[in-house]
């Protein structure tokens, strides 16, 4: 790669940048703003992943996930587990995830462990909890 390749890349990563931060957050208002830019990448379609946002959609989720985790270190868990316990802790039933998950025998299989969270379902749950969906991977 030649020198004005790597120019054009470092200039296109720059105006990538400011509009999605794909760099180490530092702050919790960069955090706030992570949070928001990743839900209005969801609804525009990134957790599709054929769309051309998904890519970005993948990054920024690790580095929201990278800031939680030095932020507060979640127990480790299973997907299940972490799924029951933000179901209950916002008055949830199994039909309320029909959505984000399916059908109310999917999320029966989820939360005892016979199924696991696909990338499409942890990243509406993600969107869902205002959580990294790496906590359902």
């Amino acid at each position: 790669m030649d020198a004005r390749k790597i120019d054009r890349i470092a200039k296109r990563y720059q105006a990538l940048c400011q509009l999605v931060p794909l760099k180490p957050i530092t702050r919790k208002a960069e955090y706030e703003a992570a949070i928001g830019h990743l839900n209005r990448l969801l609804d525009a379609g990134g957790a599709n992943q054929a769309h051309p946002l998904a890519g970005v959609v993948d990054l920024l989720g690790e580095v929201i996930h990278s800031y939680e985790k030095r932020l507060a270190p979640l127990p480790e868990a299973e997907p299940g587990e972490v799924l029951r316990y933000l179901m209950d802790e916002h008055g949830l039933k199994q039909a309320d995830l029909k959505d984000d998950l399916g059908g109310q025998g999917i999320v029966s299989e989820i939360l005892s462990g016979k199924r696991e969270i696909n990338i499409r379902q942890a990243k509406r749950l993600g969107a869902r909890f205002s959580v990294s969906p790496a906590v359902f991977i």
